[in-house]
């Protein structure tokens, strides 16, 4: 047993259809990486991220003429899942893509071109109800807090930050996210705890480019991770160079080892150790290739001993554990059938099949 997270209370904002923040569930993001004129691949990718388990989706828009592409793209999407607008630099193209039927907008202020032109951005979102999403980033964070700071700290994503929610009060407008994003993992915690403290805005977590999945995995696993620990965020993107895919699958394995959500399998198992008389390095990533499309949310155990295997994996709902040769079948701790090593996997397969049959997983 252990202490639930307990999150901070934050206001809501409607993106398309669902909320973020209040009361609603952390909500897991991505980014499309196809050319957005090529709007067959757009939307068949971003159907492909709906599926894994994506809940928003954002789409770069990277000139003006790139709106028209949006408009057909958010048609041909029809309301599945929230469809977010990337902008960046040119303040004209988020005015445009405005009017377009996109369900958010994110605009980074520090490189949009000041409070004139944010100013508009803000009319022609409240004009559509559109939310925008402030997004700081250490990459282009403005010149004064630089020189104020002597380089990009957290405090200066912090400062960037609430000045920017500032403006939006004084605007009337604050159906907004914000977020205060680093490469730089712990000034990214220490940021984001910072302004949790000083907004009730809901907060968008993120290591900007945290890079291949070998590292950008850890990055993000540890900064997310220990934010949302703490109780901080309200929704998140797992930031990887890497099939937008990895992205959500990641994402869906982070809320599970926090046990805020569950989506799929939950796979434990033993490291090895010399005791162990089995390949059964091998045989774990064969159940996890199995089982990897799987969305019932249940914890599968592949243990290394058939002795102690069961017992100290008592929390999963089945699992194996083997032997030389064999290996018994075990459901919440207590052995159910013994098997040849060959049979297995298959048998695994079959006892979680009963599960569902069971609980009425379709």
């Amino acid at each position: 047993m252990y202490t639930p997270i307990k999150r901070k209370k934050t206001r809501e904002v409607k993106i398309g259809k669902i909320g973020v923040g209040g009361n609603n569930p952390i909500r897991i993001q991505s980014m499309t990486t196809t050319k957005t004129e090529d709007v067959e691949s757009t939307v068949n990718q971003i159907i492909q991220l709906y599926e894994a388990g994506c809940e928003i989706v954002r789409v770069a828009v990277p000139s003006r003429n790139h709106v028209q592409y949006v408009k057909e793209i958010v048609k041909r999407i029809n309301g599945l899942i929230p469809i977010v607008a990337d902008v960046h630099f040119d303040y004209k193209i988020a005015i445009m893509v405005a009017d377009v039927g996109v369900d958010k907008i994110r605009i980074n202020p520090g490189n949009i071109g000041g409070f004139q032109k944010v100013r508009e951005v803000i009319s022609a979102c409240k004009a559509n109800n559109i939310p925008i999403r402030i997004g700081v980033n250490s990459g282009s964070l403005e010149r004064d807090l630089i020189d104020k700071y002597n380089g990009v700290t957290a405090d200066a994503l912090v400062e960037s930050a609430l000045r920017w929610l500032d403006f939006f009060d004084k605007e009337g407008y604050l159906n907004v996210v914000v977020s205060v994003k680093s490469a730089i993992v712990p000034q990214m915690i220490e940021a984001y705890r910072k302004l949790s403290e000083k907004t009730d805005v809901p907060l968008h977590l993120g290591v900007t480019e945290a890079g291949t999945p070998k590292s950008g995995i850890i990055k993000s696993a540890i900064g997310i991770g220990s934010l949302l620990y703490d109780g901080i965020g309200d929704t998140f993107r797992v930031s990887l160079t890497a099939d937008p895919l990895e992205e959500v699958r990641v994402a869906w394995e982070i809320l599970k080892a926090l046990g805020i959500r569950s989506r799929g399998i939950d796979i434990i198992a033993c490291p090895t150790c010399g005791r162990t008389k089995i390949d059964l390095i091998s045989l774990a990533e064969k159940v996890e290739k199995a089982l990897e499309n799987e969305k019932i949310p249940i914890k599968v155990a592949v243990m290394g001993c058939e002795v102690n295997g069961p017992g100290e994996a008592s929390m999963a709902d089945v699992g194996i554990a083997a032997g030389k040769g064999q290996g018994v079948i075990f459901r919440k701790g207590v052995p159910i059938k013994r098997l040849k090593e060959e049979e297995l996997l298959n048998g695994l397969l079959e006892e979680i099949e009963k599960i569902k049959e069971e609980v009425g997983y379709k």
